[in-house]
C-alpha cells in the first residue's frame, strides 16, 4: 500500500488552494495543476523559481492582495501539481502549464510576476498570449549558463552530480536538509530570509513519489531556458526587469537581456541576491502597488 501524498504545511492567511484538471483531448502528459488564490482586483500571476513552489511568495501575497487577485501557481510537477511519469519539464512544457492557468481561468489584463525560472516563463508566456497580458515583472531571469551552480561549491557539486548519467537519479533522490538549506542560502544576502518551516515544506515536497525525477529534469532544462531568450523581443507588454545586486547573473547577462528588451524598465536592488521574493517582498509589493 503506497503512502498518501503529503499535504502543504504552510498556510498563507487569506489564500485558498485550487486545482486545474488536465484538458480532455490534449497532451497525454498534462497533469493537474495546483495554485493558490487570494485577494480581489486585477489578476496577478506569480511564477516561482527552480526547486520551489507557490509558497515561495508567502510574504509577498499579503502585501498585494488588497489590490489584486493573486494566483500563485505550482509549475508542472512542482509543489503540489501532479507528477506525470515521463512528462517533459523543459521551458515549452512549463510555459504550457502557465498558459493553461491563464486560459482555463480566462484571465485578462494580467500582470505576470516571475522570479528566476518563473521570470523566463513570464516573458515567453507574454509572447504567446499578448491579448491576455498587461505587464511583466521579471525578477532575476534564470537564462544564463551555470544557473544555480553559481550559488557556490556545494551547489556545483550537487547539481553536477544530479546531471551525471547513471548516478544522477540516485543523487537527485538524496536531499539532506543541511545541503538544501545551504544551497538556497547561496541565493540570499540575508540568510535569515530562508525560514526553517519553508525548508521543511520543500523537503516534504521533495519526498513525493517521482519528485527526484522532476527535480533532475528541471535542472536539465536550463539549456531550454537559455534558448527561450530568443522569444524576448516578441513581448509586446511593458516589462520591468528586476535584479538583485548579488544575483547569480553577471553584469554581462543583465546587459544582454536589456538589449533584447530595450524598452524595459530596470531596477537593481542593493544588497539582495537571487531570491528577492524572500529577501525583499516589500520592494516587489511597492513596485506592483504603485502602478495605476
Amino acid at each position: 500500500m503506497s503512502s498518501p501524498e503529503p499535504r502543504p504545511t504552510i498556510h498563507i492567511p487569506g489564500t485558498t488552494s485550487h486545482t486545474i484538471a488536465p484538458r480532455a483531448g490534449h497532451r497525454s502528459d498534462e497533469g493537474t495543476l495546483r495554485y493558490l488564490r487570494a485577494g480581489t482586483g486585477a489578476p496577478v500571476v506569480l511564477l516561482h523559481t527552480v526547486r520551489t513552489q507557490a509558497e515561495h511568495f508567502r510574504a509577498l501575497i499579503p502585501l498585494i492582495a488588497d489590490r489584486y487577485t493573486v494566483y500563485a501557481l505550482d509549475l508542472p510537477g512542482m509543489g503540489y501539481s501532479e507528477i506525470v511519469p515521463g512528462a517533459s519539464y523543459d521551458e515549452p512544457a512549463m510555459r504550457a502549464g502557465v498558459k493553461r492557468l491563464l486560459t482555463e481561468l480566462d484571465l485578462h489584463d494580467v500582470t505576470l510576476v516571475g522570479e528566476s525560472m518563473g521570470a523566463v516563463l513570464a516573458l515567453t508566456t507574454a509572447a504567446d498570449l499578448p491579448e491576455r497580458v498587461r505587464r511583466i515583472v521579471a525578477v532575476n531571469t534564470y537564462d544564463f549558463p551555470g544557473g544555480i551552480a553559481r550559488s557556490g561549491l556545494l551547489a556545483r557539486l550537487v547539481v553536477g552530480g544530479v546531471l551525471t548519467p547513471g548516478v544522477g537519479p540516485v543523487i537527485a533522490g538524496v536531499e539532506p536538509k543541511a545541503a538544501l538549506r545551504r544551497i538556497l542560502q547561496g541565493g540570499l544576502v540575508d540568510k535569515t530570509a530562508l525560514r526553517a518551516d519553508y525548508v521543511d515544506e520543500l523537503l516534504q515536497v521533495g519526498s513525493r513519489p517521482g519528485y527526484p525525477s522532476v527535480a533532475r529534469a528541471v535542472y536539465q532544462s536550463l539549456p531550454s531556458l537559455i534558448a527561450a531568450r530568443s522569444r524576448y523581443p516578441e513581448v509586446k507588454a511593458p516589462v520591468h526587469l528586476v535584479y538583485g545586486e548579488k544575483d547569480w547573473s553577471r553584469p554581462s547577462d543583465r546587459q544582454a537581456d536589456k538589449e533584447l528588451l530595450p524598452a524595459a524598465d530596470f531596477t537593481q536592488v542593493p544588497g539582495a541576491g537571487h531570491f528577492i521574493a524572500l529577501e525583499r517582498p516589500d520592494l516587489l509589493a511597492d513596485l506592483l502597488n504603485a502602478v495605476e
